[in-house]
């Protein structure tokens, strides 16, 4: 719990204690109604100010095995018990000053010490109505906040008192009891206000404002297609939202990620006292071509794809692409996965669809390799650059070449004038990579890496 709002509740019980203490005895010695409904008031204070007191501490609890969402409604309870404790006050003090206005005539003793306990209430509900209002507006206290609404009225209820000490002074004793109705009504619309709050509190009902703020700033968020639904409550100092948002299907999880993290951030900049919870629907988008479609049912799988070609056959649709899986696998195991892939891509695009795949062994395993002889590196050097030379790539450089217990990998870097076609750079590509592994038959993998002329050195 927090040090801070347990000592200003604290000191505010202490206040009220002295205030009733003090009321209660010039009320008694003077005979006023205004001022014995002002102690009554106080003694409910003093019990609605233990309870907050008991409700702050048990409110900071955080969440257990039973209470998931933490502890902070203890305090609409006390808050809604402190409701109920102003209106009690209410009837009492009507009751009583209706029979003193229509029935009984009671003498109401002006002393200077009645006075200076008005007066003394006045600064003292002031200067504790401004402390656990600080302090409430720091923590997102709602017990401390009923408070130190309540004691921001007791100061207006205790100046009605002293215009009634004052007018009975002048020789108007039934502006006592008038006074003592005056406190009723302040005291009844505290309790009202209050009451309101604490009840839609305690019905999760959102803040007013919150939900249209946080539904902006989901829809304001990048990645973010539409907002599905959006629940807002309080509890305690704490805002719990509870949003669904819909993001587009064709991104991979770690995008997803961030966007939420975002929403999270943003909203929590606005309500820094939020537990913000953010679920994440993946749905189609309009444009979303056959390519994305393919990719996104193999990547849901954790299948490698590549090569995916699309034709349209007369009415027809045929998708082809490359599948690559572990090369230890039996091929019965490859084969029904690579099935289920193709059906699963079909059951997307439609019945009037052809989906074909090739297999391919996937490296998953890592090799140990160790960098071959300089005279070898020269020699794949030297052959590299004589075939590129024959096509349209030049300035064969970086080149690398391991051996592993699988044979021989050759990387190298290679350019190409930049306005040329990917397409056409590709076949250039597999075109050197066929002539040298003739010439180099001990070599099983050839990678290279194309640069546009000009491009600074990777």
């Amino acid at each position: 719990m927090s040090q801070e709002k347990r000592s200003v509740a604290l000191l505010s019980l202490l206040a009220s204690a002295v205030l009733t203490v003090a009321k209660f005895a010039v009320g008694l010695m003077t005979g006023s109604l205004g001022i014995l409904s002002e102690a009554i008031h106080s003694l409910l204070d003093f019990g609605a100010t233990a309870i907050t007191y008991f409700a702050v501490r048990v409110g900071d609890r955080p969440p257990d095995r039973t209470h998931h969402f933490g502890h902070g409604k203890i305090e609409s309870v006390a808050a809604l018990a402190e409701t109920g404790l102003l209106f009690a006050t209410c009837a009492w003090i009507i009751y009583e000053a209706v029979r003193r206005l229509l029935v009984a005539q009671v003498h109401v003793d002006v002393t200077w010490i009645a006075v200076a306990v008005i007066v003394g209430s006045i600064l003292i509900d002031f200067n504790r109505s401004r402390a656990l209002k600080r302090v409430a507006l720091k923590h997102g206290s709602e017990a401390l906040e009923a408070d130190a609404l309540h004691f921001s009225s007791d100061m207006y209820s205790s100046a009605v008192v002293l215009v009634g000490l004052g007018l009975t002074w002048l020789g108007y004793p039934q502006a006592d009891a008038l006074a003592a109705i005056g406190v009723a009504v302040f005291v009844c619309l505290a309790g009202w206000r209050l009451g309101r709050r604490t009840v839609n509190t305690l019905m999760d009902a959102a803040p007013e404002g919150a939900a249209e703020t946080i539904a902006e700033l989901a829809r304001d968020t990048d990645g973010v297609l539409a907002l599905d639904r959006l629940r807002v409550r309080p509890g305690g100092g704490t805002l719990f939202v509870d949003i669904d948002i819909n993001v587009a299907r064709t991104l991979p999880f770690d995008r997803v990620t961030p966007i939420k993290n975002r929403l999270i951030a943003r909203i929590h900049d606005a309500y820094p006292r939020s537990d913000v919870s953010v679920t994440t629907h993946a749905v189609p988008l309009d444009d979303e071509t056959v390519h994305d479609k393919v990719m996104l049912i193999s990547r849901r799988r954790g299948l490698a794809v590549h090569h995916v070609t699309i034709q349209h056959v007369g009415e027809r649709l045929s998708v082809s692409f490359d599948i690559e899986v572990d090369g230890a696998m039996p091929l019965g195991a490859a084969h029904d996965l690579a099935d289920s892939l193709e059906k699963s891509i079909a059951d997307e695009l439609g019945t009037d669809v052809e989906v074909e795949s090739h297999i391919e062994p996937l490296q998953i395993e890592t090799l140990a390799g160790r960098d071959v002889p300089e005279d070898r590196r020269h020699a794949y050097h030297e052959t590299l650059s004589e075939l590129a030379a024959q096509g349209m790539l030049t300035d064969v450089h970086n080149l690398r070449a391991r051996q592993t217990d699988q044979g021989i990998f050759v990387t190298f870097h290679c350019r190409v004038d930049p306005a040329t076609h990917v397409e056409d750079v590709h076949e250039a590509v597999d075109v050197l990579e066929h002539l040298f592994r003739e010439r180099m038959p001990e070599v099983r993998r050839v990678i290279a890496h194309t640069e546009p002329l000009g491009a600074a050195p990777a």
